[in-house]
């Protein structure tokens, strides 16, 4: 089986981390799911404004995309509905492990408050917790990012498929 990984989560909870870690280890790639964003999106999150489904379409079928093309592979990509997750898995053509981390606003909203240069502001996390529909166990792995990186990447590899 080819390996398509997404690593999903609201924005802060350690995505491009995480991913990066666990491509690390498992010798894969690593694409960072913001990078994949059209530009009207950014332009939109950077002056403070939620994205609409209407507005992520686009930017899911992308990454189903590039989960197609570039297996084996892991992106990083909010995914916060199931409907979201079920339009990754259909444009990217096969099984995709979905990998959930899991936080608490207040421990998200700390860590957000230290990064600097990215376009999501703080703001936005109250409507990303709204949005966010928590993977069933039957759908993804879920993970708490309340530990150390090294924790998290060792927990995912010990679930994963």
């Amino acid at each position: 089986m080819t390996r398509r990984v997404v690593i999903m989560g609201v924005s802060g909870c350690g995505k491009s981390s995480v991913g990066a870690g666990l491509a690390a280890r498992l010798g894969l790639n690593y694409r960072d799911g913001d990078d994949l964003h059209p530009p009207e999106n950014v332009a939109k999150m950077r002056a403070g404004m939620p994205l609409t489904d209407g507005d992520r379409w686009p930017w899911l079928d992308r990454v189903g995309q590039v989960l197609l093309a570039d297996a084996p592979v892991i992106v990083g990509c909010s995914a916060l509905k199931r409907v979201y997750r079920d339009r990754i898995r259909t444009a990217a053509g096969g099984p995709v492990t979905i990998v959930h981390l899991a936080g608490s606003q207040e421990v998200i909203a700390a860590r957000m408050a230290l990064r600097q240069g990215h376009y999501m502001p703080l703001s936005l996390l109250d409507s990303q917790f709204a949005a966010l529909e928590p993977p069933a166990a039957e759908e993804a792995i879920t993970v708490s990012i309340d530990q150390p990186l090294e924790a998290i990447v060792a927990d995912i590899l010990r679930q994963l498929p």
